[in-house]
């Protein structure tokens, strides 16, 4: 994953955030993780500039609370195959919210957010299963969900600031795709690709 050369950076951050959170159920942060999902959904079913920042907003909260939960968990040693469990199934189910609001909103065809969707739950899944058969788990690849969450972040706020009018002033042909369609277009084409990378890498573990 691209991000991964950076996590001491994102590290340095997280890791006084996880300290004052030590009191906190680490289950919940995961909870609230996928509420932030369930709310960025639905503010990317509308149009305009504000909706736009704030399922930007709640993409970035869930991004940041999905990464403190396991550091606090660490942190207080409650980690658990459980808590493991409940973050990978919930992660899921933020993925679905967040891109299934995209599917259905004003910024790409139906069938671009399904094959969006279809590439994100294959690499998540292709992961796991490679652990599942005794090949370990299995974060390589293009495309990680870190990654997925910061062009998502970045494309909404582009969106939401995107005028096609000031554009065309300074003499530019604007973009007749909207911006978030090109980030689902991203996420379907690296999504599946990596997907693709995590089975070939798993099976030739297992030959």
């Amino acid at each position: 994953m691209v991000l991964d050369a950076y996590r001491h950076l994102a590290d340095a951050v997280l890791d006084p955030m996880a300290h004052r959170l030590r009191n906190v159920s680490p289950d919940a942060l995961t909870w609230a993780a996928l509420v932030c999902a369930g709310f960025a959904g639905i503010a990317f079913l509308f149009r305009g500039g504000w909706a736009l920042v704030l399922g930007a907003l709640f993409v970035f909260l869930n991004a940041l609370l999905d990464a403190l939960d396991g550091k606090v968990a660490k942190l207080t040693k409650k980690a658990s195959r459980r808590g493991d469990f409940l973050d990978h199934v919930l992660d899921r189910y933020a993925d679905v919210l967040m891109l299934g609001g995209l599917s259905l909103g004003p910024y790409c065809p139906t069938w671009l957010g399904l094959l969006a969707l279809t590439g994100v739950l294959l690499t998540s899944y292709m992961g796991t299963q490679a652990q599942a058969v005794g090949a370990g788990r299995l974060y390589a690849g293009v495309l990680g969900r870190a990654d997925r969450l910061v062009i998502l972040i970045v494309a909404a706020l582009l969106q939401g600031g995107y005028d096609p009018n000031s554009i065309k002033a300074l003499g530019i042909e604007p973009f007749q795709y909207p911006v978030l369609g090109w980030a689902m277009a991203v996420f379907a084409v690296l999504g599946n690709f990596t997907a693709v990378q995590r089975a070939v890498s798993t099976w030739r573990h297992l030959s």
